[in-house]
């Protein structure tokens, strides 16, 4: 990635970081008394503002199958958003990684006239057909992490960054090898077929590109503990001696750290990425190759039942001059580290 380059993916990413920041509190500014025990104990919902009461909202929410700790922490935290309001009634189908059973779903949803629709599709451009016609028939859908193939299916889409967690993991590690000659780096993928794999992978190659590095070994996992856990073995088989290496999945995560203690291998360090609630304690306590994660967040869909709520009501995000929510809500992938950890923690998901 060239200089111009990576100052336009700083560029990109203050601008994603605050408008992370603007979903997250969708409420008035009305200035607060810091030192005030008030203040202090201000509830979640300020009255006045966009989380004032209004109409019923029904919305309908569907996911695949929380088969690891992200997609739990997925539904967990929407579920959670919805019930923070009195005027938000949350129907909730069966997570499922059936795509026939999901478009089922969704055409109940259409049958029983629900004012909005948030869908993280198990195959984006399977539900793309079903989606527009929720949409034709005057629903909103807000389209969570994986993109239908028509943006048209979607009134709001809301993502996280894929190339831009490639880019941090890569920054990253550029900034601690620091010019270190003939340093080597290696990369445990994700599914190689998924989109998303392919560009969290292009992004860490251009950030490494900045500073001289390159990716000198790579394998792919599938996100599971035991598919990490293989992969890692073969990598460490094949490289006996790494600097660094950058694993795409905190779940897949547990079982590539279990092979690293299985080799006795310690003289490199690792970067995580997704952000879940056992990394990051292992950041914390300093005493693993664990060193760093980049977060891809699991609020995901908790913001686009907040956005749809807004959408349905009429409402724009308050902190916007726009007077409505924007068609794309892409949230940033910042690096979690010993020094930053206790910001995140919170919102960690459990692998």
């Amino acid at each position: 990635m060239s200089t111009s380059l990576h100052r336009r993916w700083l560029a990109v990413a203050g601008a994603t970081a605050a408008l992370a920041f603007v979903v997250a509190g969708c409420t008035s500014n009305t200035p607060t008394d810091e030192g005030s025990s008030a203040a202090a104990e201000a509830p979640a919902v300020v009255p006045g503002g966009n989380d004032e009461p209004g109409d019923m909202v029904t919305i309908g929410f569907s996911a695949p199958a929380a088969d690891h700790g992200w997609m739990g922490a997925i539904t967990k935290s929407a579920v959670a958003e919805a019930a923070k309001y009195s005027d938000v009634k949350l129907v909730q189908a069966e997570a499922t990684n059936d795509v026939n059973l999901q478009i089922s779903q969704i055409e109940q949803f259409m049958n029983d006239g629900v004012d909005a629709i948030v869908l993280l599709p198990f195959d984006g451009a399977a539900l793309t057909e079903v989606a527009n016609k929720a949409m034709k028939a005057g629903i909103v859908v807000i389209n969570v992490d994986r993109e239908f193939d028509d943006p048209n299916a979607a009134r709001t889409t809301v993502l996280g960054d894929n190339y831009g967690m490639g880019v941090s993991a890569g920054t990253y590690i550029c900034d601690q090898l620091g010019g270190k000659t003939g340093a080597k780096v290696a990369e445990i993928a994700g599914i190689d077929s998924l989109p998303l794999t392919q560009d969290r992978s292009r992004g860490f190659k251009d950030a490494l590109a900045t500073c001289g590095l390159k990716v000198d070994a790579r394998v792919a996992a599938d996100f599971t503990v035991q598919g990490g856990e293989a992969a890692a073995a073969n990598l460490l088989q094949a490289q006996p001696k790494l600097d660094a290496i950058w694993n795409h999945d905190d779940d897949q995560g547990v079982g590539v750290l279990a092979a690293i203690e299985a080799a006795g291998r310690d003289e490199f360090f690792m970067v995580g990425g997704a952000g879940s609630k056992n990394v990051m304690e292992a950041i914390k306590a300093d005493n693993t190759v664990l060193k760093a994660t980049v977060i891809y967040p699991s609020t995901q869909a908790a913001d686009g039942v907040k956005l749809a709520r807004l959408i349905v009501q009429g409402k724009a995000m308050s902190d916007l001059v726009d007077v409505q929510v924007p068609r794309t809500v892409q949230l940033f992938a910042p690096v979690v580290t010993k020094d930053n950890v206790d910001e995140f923690l919170p919102t960690a998901f459990e692998s």
